[in-house]
């Protein structure tokens, strides 16, 4: 829907007209499930798929980018101009590699299924690549950021609208160095997607001036941490850096305050981006440090209609951190079908030839690996139980302090 937005005034247009189509929707009372609104002549019915950890502890951004994928097709099947009637499947991969695996392959093994948007957890998504290559499955990745996805192998099905976890950790030693922090203790979960983090954080800040004094490998799964923040207070960092969910980073944060490691910074990733996060902590989540692509969705180009239209379909689940582009990537693959029609071979050349479509994440370009450059990495920090944009914050005018900054 905005991959044809040129200038000022055609977006204008263009906007207006979804505007007008979408309180069409509305008004035809399609709030139920996904689907098409009734016309004497019946289109083709076309499937296309989601993937994300629906259930578990990553669970709030799953939902959130299933809704926001949703809430895509719900405005293309309002369009009385396209050409099909689309129907998005979903799968929960539970954020687990194994579970993923299965339902890739049930996704791309369905020939019905002509493209999809998939994955939030690294994990997951590059357990998966082989599979959509293997049976010629389209996808574009709307949230994993572990570099190795698009870049390990050159597959012409994957590809993916958000930025990887590069930028983001140069953002996080930059700003962290620039606030006083030159000492870090590193914990970070064993998956690939943990250990691209810290392999990722620690030739950053090698860049400014900083120093590693321990590095900690924990498991998805591990409940107590009080061995590996007992022999990091004997450390004595200025800050701990977490490569991980927000599942492990609620309970790492939570136990450094039982150890009295209150005075050192917790410094997250993309990963704890998530308003559970805050949920799990209550007032210890406070000035906490989160970095990720892209501007906040309110600020992205056509931001606040997304968020209108996203809250126009009560779903029970706010869009989370990387809502707009799961939106962007549904919404550029149903552009692609109603471009070369529902077939996996046109959808996935196409695809492969984008360059500076027009998003609500900004401009999308594909390179010969099918990753889109997001270069915009925005900071946030916890301030009175919101994420709030770190220039906005009153942490970054001097008003309040960080944990441990002088």
């Amino acid at each position: 829907m905005f991959a044809g937005w040129g200038k000022t005034d055609l977006k204008e247009v263009r906007m207006n007209r979804f505007l007008s189509l979408a309180a069409a929707f509305i008004c035809a009372g399609a709030l139920g499930v996904t689907g098409g609104v009734s016309s004497s002549h019946a289109k083709e019915k076309i499937r296309v798929g989601f993937i994300g950890p629906l259930t578990g502890g990553t669970s709030a951004n799953g939902l959130g980018g299933r809704n926001s994928a949703d809430l895509a097709v719900r405005l293309r099947n309002a369009d009385a101009e396209a050409k099909y009637e689309y129907e998005m499947v979903a799968l929960d991969d539970e954020c687990k590699p194994n579970v993923g695996v299965q339902q890739a392959t049930k996704l791309a093994t369905d020939k019905e299924i002509i493209a999809a948007a998939t994955h939030y957890c690294s994990a997951v998504a590059i357990a998966t690549v082989d599979v959509y290559h293997k049976f010629g499955l389209p996808v574009i990745v709307w949230g994993a950021v572990l570099p190795d996805i698009t870049y390990r192998n050159k597959y012409a099905e994957v590809h993916r609208v958000n930025g990887t976890m590069i930028n983001q950790n140069e953002r996080n030693a930059e700003l962290s160095s620039s606030l006083g922090y030159k000492t870090f203790a590193v914990i970070h979960d064993t998956t690939d997607y943990g250990k691209g983090h810290n392999k990722y954080f620690s030739e950053a800040l090698a860049k400014h001036g900083g120093k590693i004094v321990g590095t900690f490998g924990v498991t998805s799964d591990q409940q107590d941490f009080s061995a590996e923040l007992t022999q990091i207070k004997s450390l004595n960092p200025q800050a701990i850096y977490f490569g991980g969910l927000t599942p492990i980073g609620v309970r790492i944060r939570g136990q450094m305050d039982k150890l009295g490691l209150n005075t050192v910074l917790f410094d997250g990733t993309s990963g704890i981006k998530s308003d559970s996060y805050i949920d799990g902590l209550g007032k210890l989540a406070e000035g906490s440090l989160s970095f990720i692509e892209g501007a906040p969705t309110e600020r992205l180009p056509g931001g606040k209609f997304f968020l209108e239209k996203y809250n126009d379909q009560n779903y029970p689940n706010p869009p989370e951190a990387y809502g707009g582009f799961a939106f962007a990537a549904m919404n550029l693959i149903l552009d692609t079908i109603e471009q070369v029609g529902p077939d996996r071979k046109k959808v996935q050349a196409t695809l492969n030839k984008v360059k500076d479509r027009d998003s609500i994440v900004g401009k999308i370009t594909f390179d010969d690996h099918g990753q889109n450059t997001v270069a915009l990495i925005t900071a946030f920090v916890v301030q009175d139980g919101k994420w709030v944009v770190w220039e906005d914050s009153e942490y970054a005018s001097g008003k309040r302090k960080l944990p441990g900054q002088k």
